[in-house]
């Protein structure tokens, strides 16, 4: 008896990831951010690109709806004042300053290096050579609007539990 109740107890734990907040929070900003991305493409180009829905780089930051999200619903369910939330905050902090810095630059480089590439002569040894992704980083704008997605995700998954379990 004691055993099957044991195991009745670590099946439901294994099943509480279904229900954590914080996590699905972080997942739902994450999978809008990418829908977005999707219909700006369109908006810019008039073509579909369907790897916008995995890609990284575009408008919104997925990254930062992502760690927004994740921190906001950790402090809306935890408090602002835990140390959960600190760390939350920090990690939403270093994605976004690295999403706008050093991402961002990585990206113009390749944009840099694959027109040499592009200019060397069809005999140079890289001349055939791969282009580097160019659509790495996020302009600040880019990285805002993640992170207004994130808090308004956040924010409205907390109300909709709120709701739900009155």
């Amino acid at each position: 008896m004691e055993e099957t109740t044991a195991t009745a107890r670590s099946s439901t734990h294994y099943f509480s990831i279904f229900t954590n907040y914080p996590l699905i929070s972080a997942v739902m900003a994450f999978t809008i951010a990418q829908f977005i991305k999707l219909f700006t493409s369109w908006y810019r180009e008039r073509r579909w690109d369907l790897k916008q829905l995995v890609g990284s780089g575009g408008m919104p930051s997925s990254h930062s709806a992502t760690v927004t999200a994740l921190a906001v619903a950790i402090g809306l369910q935890e408090g602002f004042g835990g140390s959960h939330f600190a760390i939350a905050l920090i990690l939403a902090s270093v994605v976004m300053y690295d999403a706008t810095g050093v991402r961002l630059h990585v990206g113009r480089q390749a944009e840099v290096l694959n027109q040499i590439v592009y200019e060397l002569p069809a005999e140079h040894p890289l001349a055939e050579s791969r282009p580097l992704r160019e659509l790495l980083g996020h302009t600040p704008p880019q990285v805002i609007a993640g992170g207004m997605l994130g808090s308004v995700t956040a924010v409205t998954g907390y109300l909709f539990t709120r709701i739900a379990t009155s």
